[in-house]
């Protein structure tokens, strides 16, 4: 196997490298050397993991597919959300991800199948078939690999996913029970240099089942001193929040209105007329959205002529936008939900409202940071991860004991002062 010459140029390399994250990628099996009967591929294959096949045309196409679910000939249809295809185009990789991850795979004593749609090998030959049928994955022959089914060479690589740790954080926190304390007579005595607002306004948006109930509840918890879940949060394959919701948060059940108020919205989905639509996004971002205002993703919210007349006040206005983000899910994310929020990031910095990324379950994204909760920023894997391209912090879920919770909570008021601070810099003049 040491022998064996990938027929990848290295630049070729890093890209596909880029598609997988920070990766280590070892030949398996080369058809030229080993045959294209489907007997040769499972011998070096089987049992080795995720592995990435990339298949060459004689008209120059490079193309394949990436499954992280083993090979094995259990003659069963394979469920691989992260399965996706992949072709070079212009000198760069585009990439097609699987649609919901099932029957991503067919795995059988035959050769590499995807959605039992692009056949490798098949048939023992150095070709690759199209047949239609299940519609796992959504391209045109065409484009993948310009319609030429003969192949030059069919190659299979295992790829291993490396856990680089930094030797100095990308962010430095200090991880004490004293921070905490610190962090929270901040929050606690923090008054606002405008004196017409009397608590900042913090917009979570993100995708359906991301954590944005779920963070709000955690930092009522840390508040009250007691485990509260005051909104409904949970997981679900649409979004279980329905309204738009103003949190205010007291410092204990007697105690007085902390200086914000987190104000929860519908998740974000991929299809037109699902999920919360941009345009109630912005009648958000404005303060025309009443507290309890029920979304219909197929009508946006429109103002009546009464609150039409005149402009909102700056207390009712949004002063910060938090996007909550799942680290388990971002590269399952579609084109199409990226694509939204980037048009909703646009309308926010056009608006000059400072703006933050909360990365939820970082824990379960990456092993290192699942055994200390510590080295998550010497974590290069997790500031990978970040690809929304604003200002950032990171939290995790609080479903832990101990230390773990500690740092949890260090976390999520981290993020909140912060922000309180960053209103105050954006409204200054």
């Amino acid at each position: 196997m040491n022998s064996l010459t990938s027929d990848l140029t290295e630049e070729q390399r890093k890209q596909l490298c880029g598609l997988l994250g920070n990766v280590e990628l070892t030949l398996l099996y080369k058809a030229s050397v080993h045959g294209y009967q489907a007997s040769a591929f499972h011998q070096r294959c089987d049992h080795q993991g995720p592995t990435l096949l990339v298949a060459y045309n004689h008209s120059g196409y490079i193309f394949g597919g990436y499954t992280s679910v083993d090979y094995t000939q259990c003659c069963q249809q394979i469920t691989d959300k992260e399965a996706f295809l992949f072709s070079f185009q212009d000198k760069e990789p585009f990439c097609i991800k699987v649609k919901s991850g099932h029957y991503a795979r067919y795995d059988d004593a035959g050769g590499p199948n995807f959605g039992q749609q692009l056949c490798f090998c098949y048939n023992n030959q150095p070709v690759v078939y199209h047949q239609g049928g299940i519609n796992a994955f959504v391209f045109y022959s065409d484009t993948l690999y310009g319609n030429d089914t003969d192949l030059s060479e069919c190659e299979v690589y295992k790829v291993k996913h490396i856990l680089q740790v930094m030797e100095k954080p990308w962010r430095n926190v200090l991880w004490t029970a004293d921070r905490r304390a610190q962090l929270m007579g901040l929050i606690r005595n923090h008054k606002p240099l405008m004196t017409s607002v009397s608590r900042v306004r913090i917009l979570m948006i993100g995708p359906v089942g991301a954590g944005k109930s779920s963070f709000f509840n955690s930092i009522n918890s840390i508040f009250m001193g007691r485990i509260t879940s005051k909104a409904m949060s949970g997981s679900a394959g649409t979004s279980l929040t329905t309204q738009f919701r103003t949190y205010p948060v007291k410092d204990g059940r007697e105690g007085k209105p902390l200086p914000f108020a987190l104000c929860d919205t519908m998740g974000l989905e991929e299809q037109t007329g699902a999920g919360l639509d941009i345009e109630d996004i912005s009648s958000i971002l404005q303060g025309h959205v009443p507290d309890r205002y029920k979304f219909n993703p197929i009508s946006p919210f429109q103002l009546n002529e009464q609150k039409a007349s005149r402009p909102a006040s700056l207390q009712e206005k949004i002063h910060c936008v938090v996007y909550v983000i799942d680290a388990t899910k971002i590269s399952l994310m579609s084109d199409k939900l990226e694509e939204k929020l980037a048009s909703i990031r646009r309308k926010v910095n056009s608006l000059g409202i400072p703006q933050m990324v909360l990365m939820t379950k970082a824990d379960e994204a990456c092993p290192e940071v699942e055994k200390d909760l510590q080295s998550l920023y010497v974590s290069s894997y997790i500031k990978s991860k970040v690809r929304v391209k604003v200002s950032f912090k990171t939290v995790k879920s609080t479903q832990e004991n101990g230390n773990k919770l500690l740092i949890s909570f260090i976390f999520m008021l981290l993020l909140v002062a912060c922000l309180l601070l960053f209103y105050d810099q954006v409204y200054r003049l």
